[in-house]
């Protein structure tokens, strides 16, 4: 799995500096993982050129096998290449559930019902991504496919229904041929939680002198911490119940600025930063501002700026693995998030290696998270990247 969740920690910082050029000062939010999840279902349909295209915005070019040969008459799944069998292995092992936490990740393509899909294609991805391809008629009920996906999104992302109108009023137009809609739902408790008592108002730094008043939890513990000195940073490690996920959190401190830090994350930074030999176990009295984001992007253009062109023109997409109809391609993506962090823990949704027991210090250490920071939650086991964030103001 570890080329997988090199691929996905590749992915998830393109996309983030992508977001982050163009909303300058603005907080982000976004799942990497459910991103990668959703454009592999359209990478097991897509061929030459736009399946070239794909491979390599999603770093898959790196993965020493065969990602995407034509399907055979066969209905074994597994000549997609094994790239999507893994990717399917490695998703049902994130998504195991318990009682301490819940992840639930859905993905659906709505294709127009004026093309025939291949069969092949529909047992597929189903049978690897869990994904249902549905036809809706775009042409003559637009608005009533529309309100047919943002109830299907509201469903899979809880009860409480975390991601609502995700596509809005003309979103889908009667020209639109294919929609794709990734639902991802995570809520998680802290495996020590924030008692609400200690949360006190304190100011956070905005830039340029301003600051914000927020209401900061607060903890003292044993966790992993990394001081970096260049740049000069502070990476937490907060882990949610069971040890099975935990939230990273990249601080700037001193006089460094978190442009500097974003300046110079990379793969091999963000390795380096927070690896076991960097991360050591200390008493360390934990500040963090008690926030909640919601975020919806429409990717199109950042997909394309990434070099996923072909597959959003009508004229050069090649999606002959779905379907022999001419002139399919990809109309949308659409991908809407939300994270609430708060005393007992995060709960988060969105359309460390091995444990090893490390040194201990007697002496506390403070964290405290009154700036900007970059956040990253992940699967500890896989090391994949499940949500990335930026907390530019509460």
């Amino acid at each position: 799995m570890g080329s997988l969740s090199t691929t996905n920690v590749e992915f998830c910082l393109d996309v983030f500096k992508e977001l982050n050029s163009n909303n300058v000062g603005e907080n982000i939010f976004f799942s990497p993982l459910s991103l990668l999840y959703a454009l592999s279902m359209i990478l097991l349909g897509a061929r030459r050129n736009s399946a070239e295209q794909m491979e390599k915005v999603l770093h898959f070019n790196h993965v020493v096998e065969s990602l995407n040969p034509e399907f055979k008459d066969s209905s074994k799944c597994s000549q997609a290449g094994r790239i999507h069998s893994e990717l399917g292995a490695l998703f049902s092992q994130i998504k195991q559930s318990n009682s301490n936490y819940t992840l639930s990740i859905a993905n659906r393509l709505y294709g127009t019902k004026m093309m025939a899909f291949h069969q092949q294609y529909l047992t597929c991805s189903e049978k690897l991504y869990q994904a249902q391809l549905q036809t809706v008629d775009f042409e003559h009920a637009p608005e009533e496919t529309r309100k047919t996906i943002n109830a299907w999104v509201e469903s899979k992302t809880n009860v409480q229904g975390k991601i609502m109108n995700l596509l809005e009023k003309g979103t889908i137009d009667p020209s639109s041929v294919m929609v794709l809609v990734n639902a991802i739902y995570f809520k998680g408790q802290w495996q020590n939680k924030f008692q609400e008592r200690k949360t006190i108002k304190t100011p956070f730094q905005l830039s340029e002198g301003k600051s914000v008043i927020v209401e900061m939890m607060c903890q003292t513990g044993i966790f992993k911490l990394a001081s970096i000195k260049k740049p000069q940073i502070q990476v937490l490690e907060l882990p949610f119940v069971n040890n099975r996920l935990s939230m990273i959190i990249l601080l700037p401190v001193g006089t460094a600025k978190l442009e500097q830090i974003e300046k110079q994350l990379n793969l091999k930074t963000f390795q380096e930063w927070t690896s076991s030999s960097n991360m050591l176990e200390k008493e360390v009295e934990v500040h963090i501002p008690r926030f909640k984001l919601e975020i919806k992007y429409e990717l199109n253009s950042l997909l394309k700026s990434l070099g996923m062109t072909d597959i959003f023109d009508p004229i050069k997409a090649d999606l002959s693995g779905m379907s022999s109809a001419k002139n399919l391609y990809l109309s949308k993506v659409i991908h809407k998030s939300y994270v609430d962090v708060n005393e007992e823990g995060t709960e988060a949704a969105a359309a460390t290696g091995d444990i090893i027991v490390v040194k201990r210090f007697p002496i506390r250490t403070q964290f405290m998270a009154n700036r900007p920071f970059l956040f990253f939650i992940r699967h500890i086991h896989t090391n994949m990247i499940l949500f990335c964030g930026k907390l530019a103001s509460p």
